[in-house]
């Protein structure tokens, strides 16, 4: 009888190569051999032909928990699941308790735990009024990194952090040895340019993209990579949607700062032009989606390695919150977990982008910023056997047809994917089987391990 319990075969997608002919071998939750030609014996096979298996996708932007008892762990770990994700990373700014704290961290860590069924690992935050005083003992709780933010949605769920402020946070951070990502826009700009709009009288779906111009989202990254050039500590944008932003943000890298860059999945799917004209509300985003010819700058970006992740910055808002006629009026944000991996796959193979970039991406360089490596990222002896399959058959996306999606729509509904889920595996077991997910409680709140050692580059 084979030691091994469980071996897919089919092509496989590491991080540094495929392997035409592939097979995954697992053994005690964990990725054991890696080979082609014929695969060896186990417990549990699954020849898969021309399917490709590539490593489970880590989210590093998810709000499960911003519009109480709309969604939830176990709702929105079922998308992830059925969409190919292994573990998400779920930010801080949840209705009715902002986490700036160790026992915030840690009941929020106990319900993922009971709720989840993939890994979730969690952000921290501030209270302004406290300052950077509990981001110690956050970090000590788990976190795996801090979130920020120059923009305020809500003073108490989402809050401003004023320039001064987040240098003394940045100071604070940068002793537990994580990051300090943060939503990128100028308040101050951006409160002039809605005031603008307003005033214009301009209602339909161009006043969010004329609220937000580029240089709201430029001046932003411009103080987050100069807060961390002063204080030492790596920073992060947590989404950008414009190309000259992974411009600056290389600049920053060659000059030897610690300056990553995360694109959301509906910077490069989605346009201001079709998809927020046709869309309206549903298509509202901060920061905004942008012209197509700002979509395929992205992408080259992509191909060019001056991206340090793909996210999906998922948040399943009920419809009522993204149908009101006055643009500016509705929730920003739109789900994407169940669609964000094929998506992808679809945009990169018809751009001639690499699939193993594609599992660096969405797996290795998230896993490896927020710490939870070695366990976590691309296939690896020795790593969770956290996989996905995904098959060549095509599927039109209807988010009202989904078992997996609450929210009951999409901005990306319609779009043809060439490419399904099939399967998913956390630690070798299977979560989702095309048709069903597992119960909750099958996933765990994951932290980085101690002690962090130094931080390496997600680039090169």
């Amino acid at each position: 009888m084979s030691d091994f319990d469980l071996v897919l075969s089919g092509r496989v997608i590491l991080c540094e190569r495929e392997v035409e002919g592939g097979f995954v071998a697992v053994r005690d939750g964990r990725v054991a051999l890696i080979g082609e030609g014929a695969p060896p014996a186990a417990r549990e096979s699954h020849d898969l032909g021309a399917a490709l298996i590539l490593p489970g996708a880590v989210d590093a932007q998810v709000h499960a928990l911003s519009q109480r008892g709309a969604e939830g762990f176990a709702a929105a770990t079922a998308a992830a699941a059925a969409g190919g994700v292994t573990t998400i990373v779920d930010m801080p700014y949840d209705e009715g308790n902002l986490v700036c704290s160790a026992e915030a961290v840690r009941i929020k860590a106990a319900e993922a735990a009971a709720r989840a069924r993939v890994d979730v690992a969690l952000y921290g935050t501030i209270d302004p009024a406290e300052g950077p005083a509990r981001i110690a003992e956050q970090a000590a709780a788990g976190v795996c990194g801090f979130k920020f933010s120059t923009f305020g949605t809500d003073p108490k769920r989402f809050p401003r952090i004023p320039p001064a402020l987040l240098m003394a946070c940045f100071a604070e951070v940068a002793k537990t040895g994580l990051a300090a990502g943060v939503h990128n826009e100028d308040d101050a700009f951006v409160r002039e340019a809605m005031a603008a709009v307003e005033a214009s009288r301009i209602t339909d779906w161009r006043a969010h993209g004329l609220s937000r111009p580029p240089m709201t989202e430029i001046l932003a990254l411009l103080q987050i990579y100069e807060t961390s050039a002063a204080t030492g500590c790596p920073a992060h944008v947590v989404h950008c949607s414009l190309g000259r932003g992974y411009e600056i943000a290389k600049r920053y890298r060659d000059e030897g700062h610690h300056a990553t860059i995360e694109a959301c999945i509906h910077y490069l799917t989605l346009d201001e032009e079709n998809d927020v004209a046709r869309l309206g509300g549903k298509a509202k985003i901060n920061p905004p989606i942008r012209p197509r010819a700002e979509v395929e700058t992205l992408w080259r970006h992509v191909a060019a390695g001056n991206v340090s992740m793909v996210s999906t910055d998922h948040v399943s808002w009920s419809e009522d919150r993204k149908t009101h006629p006055e643009m500016l009026k509705n929730a920003s944000g739109v789900p994407g977990l169940e669609v964000m991996v094929p998506l992808f796959v679809k945009g990169a193979l018809e751009r001639g982008v690499s699939l193993t970039w594609a599992a660096r991406l969405l797996a290795e360089n998230p896993a490896r910023h927020f710490r939870l490596d070695p366990a976590k990222g691309g296939i690896a002896p020795g790593r969770d056997a956290d996989l996905t399959v995904l098959e060549p058959v095509a599927k039109r996306y209807d988010a009202k047809a989904s078992r997996y999606s609450v929210a009951g729509w999409s901005p990306y509904d319609g779009i043809e994917l060439p490419w399904t889920v099939a399967g998913t595996w956390l630690r070798g077991q299977q979560v989702f089987d095309g048709k069903t997910v597992a119960p909750p409680g099958t996933g765990r709140f994951v932290r980085p391990a101690r002690p962090l050692g130094l931080r390496q580059a997600v680039h090169g």
